[in-house]
């Protein structure tokens, strides 16, 4: 579960993160696009077309492989992770789920684990009630702006669990969910996860940990943590100039076990929920393996249980 933290760039553009997550880069850092417009030429070199030329950060990734948002990649990410979050590979179960799970957050609730104590609820609920006034949880933002930061319930007990459970029976709140999801989550991980040069392996390693750590710049969040790794290893996009396809891999590997020592350091340290299975007995077996596209068949332990996807 995320720490409170998780919400300080959630919906950020992935520019606006990036500049965040880069202000406290060492300088002279390369950046993570290198623009062919703006290197210097000679008069017989080949003219790009500037029509070609990409714009911004999303034009960027709009040219670059679906990777993990590829629908069936991305279902295949949400069955890994769910199997963390609720022992479970039917993910699609999840969205009435809702608990107190002891790590300090409040509750935890819905496809992904929004938490009372770290914002996303509230956020969520507080789109969710713009276009549809009357549903269960919209008399709750009150008492959800009061314990935004906390683990405490006041408030919201004893009808909000019943009530996140009724509101879950609509498909528009099912609908709402996942696009927070993917806005607060899913869409900013991955496409750094591109623009770090990062393939689908890497980008469901990034996806696993903003979801787990949140979206913080500070040392235990999802930003932190990546300029950590930064700091000791650089990404394949930083290093550049790695065209054959082993010195690509390599780059990555390299960089993605740097990514992984971090997350799990912070993870083992953290007071409540501090299991490293989904590092060591999963995201580290894929990358060793060298599944670096999470190709079927999967297999992974997850808290000493057994887990796989065959087809």
């Amino acid at each position: 579960m995320k720490p409170l933290t998780r919400l300080v760039l959630i919906g950020a553009p992935v520019a606006i993160v990036a500049t965040a997550a880069f202000g406290g880069a060492p300088k002279g850092d390369d950046p993570i696009y290198v623009d062919p417009w703006s290197t210097e030429t000679t008069a017989d070199d080949p003219k790009p077309d500037e029509a070609k030329k990409p714009k911004t950060d999303q034009e960027v990734i709009a040219k670059l492989p679906p990777g993990l948002a590829d629908p069936v990649l991305k279902d295949r990410a949400a069955q890994i992770i769910s199997t963390a979050e609720n022992s479970t590979t039917h993910w699609q179960g999840q969205y009435a789920n809702i608990r107190d799970v002891k790590d300090g957050n409040g509750y935890t609730a819905g496809v992904i684990g929004f938490t009372s104590g770290t914002h996303d609820m509230l956020q969520l609920i507080q789109d969710y009630t713009k276009t549809h006034p009357n549903n269960p949880l919209a008399s709750y933002i009150p008492a959800l702006v009061e314990v935004d930061g906390t683990a405490s319930h006041e408030g919201l007990d004893p009808g909000f669990t019943k009530a996140w459970k009724q509101a879950a029976k609509e498909n528009d709140f099912i609908k709402a969910q996942d696009a927070a999801r993917d806005k607060y989550y899913f869409k900013p991980a991955v496409d750094l996860a591109k623009m770090d040069g990062l393939g689908t392996l890497g980008q469901f390693i990034y996806y696993d940990a903003m979801v787990l750590h949140g979206p913080g710049v500070d040392k235990r969040g999802f930003y932190g943590i990546r300029d950590s790794a930064r700091a000791k290893v650089k990404t394949p996009s930083e290093l550049g100039g790695k065209d054959d396809k082993a010195s690509k891999l390599k780059a990555e590997k390299a960089y993605l076990n740097a990514f992984l020592d971090e997350t799990r350091e912070v993870l083992r340290t953290k007071k409540t929920l501090n299991d490293t299975s989904r590092i060591d007995t999963a995201q580290r077996v894929f990358l060793k393996d060298g599944n670096m596209d999470l190709k079927l068949p999967l297999k992974w332990k997850m808290y000493e249980e057994d887990f796989s996807i065959n087809q």
